[in-house]
């Protein structure tokens, strides 16, 4: 241990190292108060030689071996208030002379004291690492506060009572961590205001921070270069990333709270020993944790990453507040600036990836029909896209805040706006969800084109839109958009489904007189049969294979068009069925009665497959008579 100056011992404040102490009354020699104030501080001193020497561990073999705090703790108290006369019986040696055999003899049992404190504070740091667990110390700091730092240090020990009192209320456990911590601080305060203080930090910091390194280890927080992370395979990357977030949590809770805590607590006598201790031990793991976004997101950018990335932005965004907390100091303001940039970088990275997923909705040009008017793989992967982004959207309005939509739109604002974009603190992340929905819904418009009958093209612009909707409605969407918005899609569905049996039914509705029960000849009779015959089995013959991938939408165009066939055909039926009936051919004549209408409407829209089968148990219906009479 290095030889401490007098100076530095002698006038230093029991409080703090950097107070000074009252100055000793002075006296004239050989008076009363002279021969009274040295008499005790010769008792004071005796007092001192006798407990300091009976825990030498260089005289004594039991001291060497076991720990005065875990031994007596009424003696530990007793040691350290010796140490605090010790320190006030060198002030008034060297006020009667600097050159006392006495004042030698008191230093060098100051220094024999404050060996057997640094020893002491080794074994407790050193025996109850499990008892100062980060985990311990953060859970125990929500129940009570630390002590005062101008409490006198042998106070901090606690008296019998006090103790008592806390193992009515703690565990046994969280117990040995309040004494731990209690005896730590008591040491500490005693050799930083003795001038001490380097030894008792030096073995802070080595015993503290293989604690942190080892946590982080255990934790799966590995050094790993940008060349690493960009030659893993996204599996790989993603199973670190989950680890990752699972790290970043704990750190932040426990880990790196418990540690400011404890080292706040324990060096509460001196600010900057308190900044010094926790960025040594800290600062390092720190920035190896909050290093990996960044790497992350210079990695390369590809769409299934964006939601990773995100999960990393909302990570470090949550728990910002900590950090800036946690790391407070500083001399850990690097520590700050490393979170902020891999925030920024994560922020940076999601607007390339949210530019490239439009540019890509944009690019694509196949020109492959899906069978019957269906759903576009397109559709489907912009819009569970979009519905998975939408989870994201308490924290996509900061990344996005300054990303200017397109110059130029083809549609009008209103096409695309959400409502009350003024009120809505959202309104800029609603906008570019609604803004995106247009752009995949323009591309749809053009895959339709290829369609060359016109009246399946506006199917496959229903179910696409009605698909988007229900997208919508079941995700967190509904909340960015509004219902606003989703009423008047809804209405162009409406409007496509009404385009499609007009354009797709009009042969069959026109194949019957405008009046049904109007008189008209025997032959004209015939011709009308004939007609909707041929009308309808080409149009069923055809739609069989189309399809309506909604339920409800699915049943509501069958409704419409059974309601504008239907009781039209009855009619007609019925006036004109005696006219017919006894014709040789009326079976031919005559293919469906008004009953079968329903049947047959009830196999459209659920496609068929390869062999050309109906794909629904409604085939079943087919089965029944087509030729039944009333």
């Amino acid at each position: 241990m290095p030889r401490k100056g007098m100076r530095s011992i002698f006038f230093s404040s029991s409080k703090t190292s950097s107070s000074r102490a009252p100055s000793p009354i002075r006296s004239t020699p050989s008076t009363p108060l002279h021969n009274f104030s040295e008499s005790v501080m010769e008792q004071k001193f005796e007092n001192a030689r006798s407990i300091i020497m009976a825990w030498d561990p260089d005289s004594n073999s039991y001291a060497k071996v076991t720990s005065i705090f875990h031994e007596n703790r009424k003696e530990a108290r007793e040691f350290l208030k010796c140490v605090k006369d010790l320190q006030k019986t060198m002030q008034f040696f060297v006020s009667e002379n600097s050159s006392s055999d006495k004042l030698v003899h008191a230093q060098r049992l100051m220094q024999i004291a404050m060996k057997r404190l640094e020893k002491e504070f080794y074994q407790i740091l050193s025996a109850n690492r499990d008892h100062l667990d980060p985990e311990l110390v953060s859970s125990r700091s929500s129940r009570a506060s630390t002590r005062s730092s101008t409490s006198d240090y042998e106070d901090d020990l606690g008296s019998e009572d006090e103790l008592q009192i806390a193992n009515d209320s703690i565990s046994e456990v969280e117990e040995a961590s309040t004494l731990a911590m209690a005896d730590l601080k008591s040491i500490a305060d005693c050799m930083i205001s003795l001038g001490y203080g380097k030894e008792c930090v030096k073995i802070y910091k080595t015993i503290r921070k293989s604690i942190v390194d080892e946590s982080l280890y255990h934790l799966g927080v590995e050094r790993l270069s940008s060349s690493q992370i960009h030659k893993m395979d996204w599996e790989v990357l993603e199973l670190k990333i989950k680890n990752w977030l699972n790290a970043v949590k704990v750190s932040m809770k426990v880990l790196f709270s418990g540690e400011r805590i404890l080292c706040d607590h324990v060096f509460s006598a001196s600010e900057s020993i308190t900044e010094s201790c926790f960025s040594d031990i800290s600062k390092e793991g720190a920035i190896n944790l909050f290093g990996f976004p960044e790497l992350v997101a210079k990695g390369k950018k590809t769409p299934e990453k964006m939601f990773r990335i995100l999960d990393l932005y909302q990570a470090i965004s949550n728990h910002w507040p900590e950090i800036e907390s946690i790391f407070s100091f500083e001399s850990t303001s690097t520590v700050r600036s490393q979170a902020l940039s891999s925030l920024v970088r994560l922020g940076n990275s999601v607007r390339t990836m949210l530019s490239d997923f439009e540019l890509a909705i944009q690019k694509e040009s196949s020109k492959s029909l899906v069978p019957g008017g269906g759903i576009h793989p397109l559709t489907r992967y912009v819009m569970n896209y979009l519905s998975f982004l939408a989870d994201h959207s308490g924290i996509l309005p900061d990344i996005i805040a300054d990303w200017q939509m397109p110059v130029q739109s083809p549609l009008p604002e209103s096409y695309f706006e959400s409502p009350n974009s003024d009120e809505n603190p959202s309104s800029e992340i609603s906008v570019r969800f609604a803004w995106l929905i247009l752009v995949l819904l323009c591309k749809i418009d053009v895959k339709a084109e290829h369609y060359k009958d016109v009246s399946l093209s506006y199917l496959f612009l229903a179910n696409n839109l009605q698909y988007v909707i229900a997208k919508v409605r079941t995700s967190n969407l509904q909340y960015l958009l509004g219902e606003d918005w989703i009423s008047k899609h809804e209405a162009k569905v409406k409007q496509y489904a009404a385009n499609y049996e007009r354009m797709g039914w009009s042969k069959v509705f026109s194949s019957l007189p405008e009046n049904p029960t109007a008189i008209i000849s025997p032959e004209a009779v015939k011709e009308c049969f004939k007609k909707f015959n041929l009308a309808f089995e080409q149009v069923y013959r055809k739609q069989t294979s189309w399809i309506v991938t909604d339920a409800k939408l699915r049943d509501e165009i069958k409704v419409s068009i059974a309601k504008k066939i239907g009781p039209a055909y009855r009619e007609f039926y019925e006036k004109y069925w005696v006219t017919v009936k006894d014709d040789k051919n009326v079976e031919s004549l005559v293919k469906f009665a008004p009953d079968d209408m329903g049947n047959y409407l009830s196999d459209l829209f659920y496609g068929t497959d390869s062999s050309g089968s109906t794909s629904s148990s409604s085939s079943s219906s087919r089965s029944r008579s087509r030729w039944s009479r009333r």
